[in-house]
């Protein structure tokens, strides 16, 4: 079909950069409160929603993801002294709430966001009891912009003792014993700080309960560091200790501090540096007999956990207590010593491949003893204990046929149990998930997970989807509309890339800065095995990415067209050019590279998919959908992207722009959830060739 698509005019003066020129026709899409810009985006909405409304399914595909959300979910318990505290999402219940149990087995809601704001804007960023569990603090932010604002509640009587206080954005939090003060990471004052063009600069603080927080705040580290970095800190038990990490925006390599704060005071502790300038990832998370454990991959890409006495941090003395293994990741651990124990055991979670398994050691040598019984090859959420020691682990298991539940592991016996199932019980579809590995272009061996029907017969609609960035893993999950497509007949792929962290550090690093192109590669040679395997064909394949994966699924688009049928690119980056000066951008430099330097500026002008799009090209359907409250990827990557190919394309496969308000990158209510996977696994079937019912 023909469609007349809105008019973007085009903007064709030169633009040179570092002595290269670079075409950027629709910069004025940038600008997203322009009159011009504003009637565009309004034209492309009325386009996208009449085109998603006469999709054939859509409205029964909605109706079948709410319906598999309806198992709700549930975390694993946090304990402090006495009480736990858990998140859980029933089926009626829009948004997940957080609870506690206290002493005597009572369970009470805390925190329900849709109490907080009817209107169900407001989402529930993060949560952390102090050492007691006496006290809360909890961020929330509103439509999706991720701008928290701290608040601390009395668990046991639900009264706000202080707040909401703002510019605490991603901010860790580390109580003090007693509950009366806390470390916290706190944004400037737009305006203040040397380097503000870079955005408002963080800093670490001590507060009082209570106190004036613009006033009576005791900054505490980071003044004389960049304002790109992060912090993250842990207060150890007895209080004596503060460990303090660094990193540069979202670079996968930290330095360490610990301050002694019986030697200073928590006003002014003393510290010493543990790590400082050494490209590797290190954290203290554990103090027991005075050593302290420190989770590190320094000198082990794929991780390893190391002991060292506090009285000497070096990095000479650090023991190797579980060694790096040669082909699983170390992903977390926890100490089981309580009462009961006959030795005194650590628990070990490792990634292989994508799923987790979790090993029983011996915790004065580190030797395996044991595995930890689960119920299959899944993901495995966390561990955790009771920090003051205890014979129990909790953690959570999912896989990609079957909804998740919380697990417990009881160190005296050796066995695993079910703490908590699904709060919901769902009719599942009958789906079979499997691990199959495939060779990219240079040689290299990368897997893939395929869920797909039990009894498929010949090549079928296929959805691959994608990340390969910033070192995170593509781990078997239940997600409600992977189930819905294959129950539809359809097989879903998620392939684990370089530039994730299926494989390690060294996995990871294969696929960022210079070696982008390389994630790319291991996609394009995943649909190739997926057609090459009789799973499907070029014109049944459908990709899907989002954030770093709508980058590269916008980079898939512009190489290799005729490879792919229908895309899906949700919250993407595709200037790469011009990425740093919108949303988030400016952290993200370490994984990408950065115009700023003319080399590379050159990595990045090879893939940009904005700078690829080329007139008369035969481009696939796409679908690309923004949020207008993204803070981390400005929805302007799509808009310009949209407007490029939209006037370039010589198919009459359909270019469409979705845009929802007071949404932002992530948190979505349940119901916004449902739409959104709808409307794209619809969009996918029409043009794939799945018939819907």
């Amino acid at each position: 079909m023909n469609i007349e698509y809105p008019f973007a005019h085009q903007d064709l003066e030169p633009r040179i950069l570092h002595g290269r020129t670079v075409e950027d026709p629709y910069r004025w899409l940038e600008n997203a409160d322009s009159e011009e810009t504003r009637k565009w985006s309004a034209a492309q909405r009325d386009l996208c929603d009449r085109a998603l409304g006469r999709l054939p399914g859509r409205a029964k595909l909605r109706a079948r993801i709410t319906e598999l959300m309806g198992a709700g979910t549930i975390s694993a318990p946090v304990w402090r002294g006495e009480r736990q505290f858990f998140t859980r999402r029933r089926p009626d219940q829009e948004r997940a709430v957080l609870l506690t149990v206290d002493a005597t087995g009572q369970e009470r809601v805390l925190l329900d966001p849709l109490r907080l704001d009817p209107t169900g804007s407001t989402t529930l960023d993060s949560w952390q009891p102090d050492m007691e569990g006496r006290r809360l603090a909890y961020k929330t932010s509103r439509g999706g912009t991720e701008e928290s604002s701290l608040q601390v509640m009395d668990v046991a009587t639900g009264e706000l003792l202080e707040g909401p206080f703002p510019r605490v954005r991603h901010s860790a939090i580390a109580w003090l014993p007693g509950g009366r003060a806390y470390y916290y990471v706190r944004q400037l004052p737009v305006g203040d700080g040397p380097v503000t063009e870079t955005g408002p600069g963080r800093r670490v603080y001590l507060h009082r309960v209570g106190t004036d927080p613009d006033a009576d705040d005791v900054l505490i580290f980071g003044e004389d560091l960049p304002d790109t970095y992060d912090y993250g800190m842990l207060v150890s038990p007895d209080g004596r200790w503060l460990s303090l990490g660094a990193s540069q925006g979202t670079e996968n390599r930290s330095d360490l501090w610990v301050g002694d704060l019986t030697e200073g005071s928590p006003e002014a502790p003393v510290f010493r540096a543990v790590q400082v300038g050494v490209d590797a990832d290190s954290g203290i998370y554990m103090w027991r007999d005075g050593r302290a454990y420190i989770f590190t991959d320094r000198d082990a890409p794929r991780s390893r956990l190391c002991v060292a006495p506090f009285s000497d941090l070096s990095y000479g003395a650090w023991r190797d207590l579980v060694p790096e293994d040669p082909e699983a990741v170390l992903t977390d651990f926890a100490i089981l010593d309580g009462p009961g124990v006959d030795r005194s055991v650590l628990l070990v979670c490792w990634t292989r491949h994508s799923a987790n398994e979790v090993t029983v050691h011996d915790l004065e040598t580190g030797g395996r003893i044991g595995e930890v019984p689960t119920p299959g090859v899944g993901t495995l959420g966390g561990l955790f204990e009771r920090p003051e020691g205890g014979h129990e682990a909790w953690f959570s298991y999912a896989d990609s046929t079957s909804p998740g539940v919380i697990l417990r592991y009881d160190a005296r016996l050796g066995t695993t149990d079910t703490w908590a199932d699904a709060p919901g019980a769902v009719d599942l579809p009958a789906v079979q998930s499997s691990q199959v590995g495939y060779c990219s272009g240079d040689g290299t061996t990368v897997h893939m997970r395929v869920i797909e029907p039990l009894h498929r017969t010949g090549p079928s609609p296929t959805i691959l989807f994608g990340y390969g960035g910033f070192g995170a893993s593509m781990v078997p999950e239940y997600d409600p509309s992977v189930l819905a497509w294959v129950e539809a007949g359809g097989v879903y792929a998620v392939a684990g890339l370089r530039g994730g962290g299926e494989e390690g550090e060294e996995w990871h690093r294969a696929g960022m800065r210079e070696n982008k192109q390389r994630v790319f590669d291991d996609f394009h040679a995943a649909a190739e095995a997926l057609i090459d395997g009789g799973w499907t064909t070029s014109a049944q394949l459908g990709i899907h990415g989002g954030s770093n994966g709508g980058l590269l699924v916008g980079a898939a688009l512009t190489q290799r067209p005729e490879l792919y049928r229908a895309v899906v690119c949700e919250a993407p980056l595709l200037d790469m050019v011009r990425y740093e000066l919108f949303g988030q951008g400016r952290l993200w430099s370490a994984e990408y590279g950065s115009a700023q330097f003319p080399e590379e500026l050159g990595w990045l002008l090879d893939y940009s998919p904005y700078h690829h799009v080329r007139e008369g090209t035969a481009y696939p359907a796409v679908l690309f959908t923004v949020s207008e409250n993204d803070a981390r990827v400005d929805p302007m990557h799509a808009r310009k992207m949209c407007a490029a190919l939209q006037r370039a394309t010589s198919s009459e496969a359909p270019v469409l722009l979705r845009s929802e308000s007071d949404v932002g990158h992530k948190g979505r209510s349940l119901s916004r959830v449902a739409g959104l996977a709808g409307d794209t696994l619809a969009f996918l079937a029409r043009h794939t060739g799945l018939d819907l019912p």
